[in-house]
Parts: structure tokens; C-alpha cells; sequence
């Protein structure tokens, strides 16, 4: 089980000092959430920015991305420090070519599916994949409400995984707390985004030790 807690709930006039706090807590990953404004309505961050950081942790970092035509940027997220990219198979009419070009630079490719996209999307790429992202929340925004009808996508891709005998990860972002993560993991799920439970808790490392106890 891994938790990747996501910085878009962090406070970002300090984020270097976020991203430490996290590791220090017992993260495994940096879920580093990119959003460009077109693709879902809302922007954050890009590569500069997580070059800076970069330098900060040793830990992973996961950076999704939830923008249009990703292929066009996996060199600059390569460059600045990702070490797993995920893109949304909603997002593009190459997926292949952009597992493709992740895999060029040496880094981890994973998709992403929004929650009115079948499980079956997936499917045809799974083997090619280091990891599937189901989001349990519209993407765009963190503090949403989780989604439990993912769950049986989750399992569906979970069962294609072990029938294929692949060695994959499945993620869930969205709504992930000490509540909602049994359902996540009992699915099949076996990494944890979690932003604001884990970036507004007291004390972030029992907020870790939770989630990572009920997986």
C-alpha cells in the first residue's frame, strides 16, 4: 500500500516546506496534480515548478496530469524531476504514442480515467502500464465528496489485472480518508491519493499511519 498525498491541498506560499513535511510523515510518493484550465477548469502548477522541487525530497514524484494532448509536455515533465506520469486516455487520440513517450524517457506511465469513463477504456493499454488511476471524484478541484459507484471499475480492472497476470498498480484520487479508504482497497486499490485529509490533519503522520492501516 502507498499513500501519495496530493499538494494541490497544501499551502502552496510554502510548498517546498509541504512537500518535506509529507516525507518527514511517512509518504511513499508526491502526488503532483497539473491542470492547464482546458481539460478540467481550473490550473495550478507545470514543470518549472516541480523542478524547484525536485531538489527538495527524495521522494518519487507521481505527477498527474490533467491536461489536453500530454504528449506534447512528457520531455519537459521528464526533465524537471517526474518519476511517474499519468495522463487521461480522455485527453488524447494517441494513447499509445504517449505511453510510448513516457516510456522513452525512462519514466513510469499510468492513465488516468475520469468517473464516466467504462473500466474497459483501459483495457487495450494495461499491459504497457505501471499504473491505472481510477479518479473518485470529477477531476479539476480537491475536498470533493467520494465517489463509491467507482468502486466496481476499480474491481473490474483489478480482476483484468490478476487475469492477464500483471503486476500493476491501481491509484484512487478523490475523497480519500480514514472512512472512505477500506472501500478503495477492498477493490483493489493499492495507492492512496490523499490531499486534504492528510495536508488539513494535526498531525500528518497519523493521518498516514490511518490510511496506510486500513489498507
Amino acid at each position: 500500500m502507498l499513500i501519495s498525498p496530493s499538494i494541490l491541498a497544501s499551502d502552496f506560499s510554502h510548498l517546498a516546506d509541504e512537500v518535506i513535511s509529507i516525507e518527514k510523515a511517512g509518504a511513499d510518493l508526491v502526488h503532483i496534480d497539473v491542470m492547464d484550465g482546458m481539460f478540467v477548469p481550473n490550473i495550478t502548477l507545470g514543470a518549472p515548478v516541480i523542478k524547484c522541487l525536485r531538489g527538495k525530497t527524495a521522494l518519487p514524484f507521481d505527477v498527474h496530469l490533467m491536461i489536453e494532448e500530454p504528449k506534447r509536455y512528457i520531455g519537459d515533465f521528464a526533465s524537471a524531476g517526474a518519476d511517474i506520469i499519468t495522463f487521461h486516455i480522455e485527453a488524447t487520440d494517441d494513447v499509445r504514442g504517449t505511453i510510448e513517450e513516457i516510456k522513452k524517457h525512462g519514466i513510469k506511465a499510468a492513465i488516468s480515467l475520469k468517473p464516466k469513463t467504462p473500466a474497459e477504456a483501459v483495457f487495450p493499454y494495461l499491459d504497457d502500464l505501471y499504473m491505472v488511476l481510477v479518479m473518485t471524484v470529477e477531476p479539476g478541484f480537491g475536498g470533493q465528496s467520494f465517489m463509491p459507484d467507482m468502486m466496481p471499475k476499480v474491481r473490474a480492472i483489478r480482476e483484468e489485472a490478476v487475469r492477464r497476470g500483471l503486476d500493476m498498480r491501481i491509484q484512487v484520487d478523490g475523497g480519500i480518508d480514514d472512512k472512505t479508504v477500506s472501500q478503495a482497497t477492498e477493490n483493489g486499490a493499492d495507492v492512496l491519493v490523499a490531499g486534504s485529509y492528510v495536508f488539513r490533519a494535526q498531525d500528518r503522520k497519523d493521518a498516514i499511519e490511518k490510511l496506510r492501516s486500513h489498507g
